[in-house]
């Protein structure tokens, strides 16, 4: 999975599926031991904390 950025210990990725049913267009972000998955427009938690 592509790293888009790291910074103070955050980590951010993004998938790309193509030909595959999957959320709207998101991110993932995961900080030490916790992980969310972040949609992109409008931003707002899909999952996680």
């Amino acid at each position: 999975m592509p790293e888009i950025a790291r910074f103070y210990g955050i980590l951010i990725r993004m998938y790309s599926e193509i030909d595959s049913p999957h959320h709207k267009p998101h991110f993932h972000v995961y900080y030490q031991g916790s992980q969310a998955v972040f949609s992109i427009d409008p931003i707002e938690t899909i999952e996680g904390s």
